[in-house]
């Protein structure tokens, strides 16, 4: 059954909070036919990842999306029948008043961040009862196992990726403008935070046996490598820098399904956050997760959750070199030559392992459809 259903989210670190909610908006609306208000409170922000987002708009439709923006002083508007509250950003008071009023009142979910800590389960789907007014929200973690509302994932990805074959992948580059790949190179995708120890590995890859191309996003770490290699502190996309066995290209911010395509494209890939951290997953290629970090190292816990699911079925030597490289990215310990060579020592073992991960999460119903069938049983 069609409802109506708005999503709030505030963008936070630039691309994380939003990606999230943008594919979220977009497979309700193309896969699920409801009809989707996302309100957003950095419109040019959202507009990287959705190049068709005019940031100078208060109110548009793209995709199937009704796109509002958030504003401090939030007007009256008529509340939808499903509300999400994403990463527990807080509605506006007026909007929470309007819910109250309604003689059906809407199914208010919190949408939470990813986990794959060992109490999420328990947290999944319990209701909070709002201290002043009779309204109630419910909990909605995302994770990798049962039990969880699943991750995001579109119906036809995985076919999509399966069918990402070389003249596919060849298409891409020449579309985006990247360089056709060269027999023998190790192609790496990068997107991180400013604390991720990047001079280190720019090192160890312009030092490396084999050639190395990577690609980074422009507004990220760009500016850093470009002052690193060139010595000065602005980087322009498109342009090629050369430094011993290394080649770095800076790209823009791409529309979604093609940083999807990125990933695929790419042998090694460096993610952050959670929308692409995801991504990389689906991807199968070996990736390194970048975590945000969080005060009083809370970010540990939820990085050693994960590694403790995701390495369960690794034989030892593998799953020692995945995590000295993922604590070492994260800045727990010195990052040098011998734990990357490590790392890529596992290459083909570690595909083969996404591969086997990859078919154990799709066991669990995805994000979207577990939300719609949530949301269809209180409605």
């Amino acid at each position: 059954m069609q409802r109506r259903w708005d999503i709030f989210c505030t963008v936070i670190d630039n691309f994380g909070d939003i990606g999230v909610c943008w594919r979220l908006a977009r497979q309700l609306a193309h896969e699920h036919h409801q009809t989707v208000r996302l309100w957003v409170d950095d419109l040019a922000s959202f507009a990287h990842i959705a190049p068709a987002v005019n940031s100078g708009i208060h109110q548009q439709v793209v995709q199937g999306v009704e796109i509002c923006q958030w504003q401090r002083v939030f007007a009256q508007v008529e509340p939808a029948e499903v509300v999400i509250e994403a990463f527990a950003c807080e509605l506006p008071d007026v909007y929470v008043t309007a819910m109250s009023q309604k003689m059906r009142h809407p199914v208010w979910i919190n949408l939470e961040y990813l986990s794959a800590e060992s109490w999420v389960t328990q947290c999944h789907g319990l209701p909070s009862p709002h201290p002043r007014i009779p309204l109630t929200k419910t909990f909605f973690f995302p994770g990798f196992v049962q039990g969880t509302g699943g991750l995001l994932r579109e119906k036809d990805l995985i076919a999509q990726r399966d069918n990402f074959d070389t003249e596919a992948e060849h298409a891409f580059l020449r579309r985006k403008g990247l360089p056709e790949r060269k027999s023998g190179e190790i192609r790496i995708s990068l997107f991180c935070y400013d604390s991720a120890p990047v001079k280190e590995l720019i090192k160890v890859w312009a030092e490396s046996s084999t050639p190395v191309v990577l690609i980074v996003l422009q507004r990220t770490v760009a500016e850093s490598i470009a002052a690193m290699l060139l010595n000065k502190a602005s980087s322009q996309t498109g342009q090629l820098i050369q430094h011993g066995q290394l080649t770095v290209q800076i790209i823009p911010f791409m529309e979604q399904t093609d940083y999807d395509r990125l990933l695929w494209s790419c042998d090694f890939n460096f993610v952050r956050g959670e929308d692409s951290f995801v991504r990389a997953q689906w991807a199968v290629n070996p990736f390194v997760w970048n975590i945000y970090p969080q005060t009083e190292g809370a970010h540990w816990k939820k990085l050693d959750a994960f590694l403790d699911l995701y390495t369960r079925n690794m034989p030892p030597g593998m799953a020692t070199a995945v995590r000295e490289m993922w604590d070492c990215w994260n800045g727990r310990c010195a990052l040098d030559s011998a734990i990357w060579v490590n790392f890529l020592h596992f290459y083909e073992l570690l595909k083969q392992h996404n591969k086997n991960w990859v078919s154990q999460l799709l066991e669990q119903d995805d994000l979207a459809s577990s939300l719609v069938q949530f949301a269809g049983n209180r409605l």
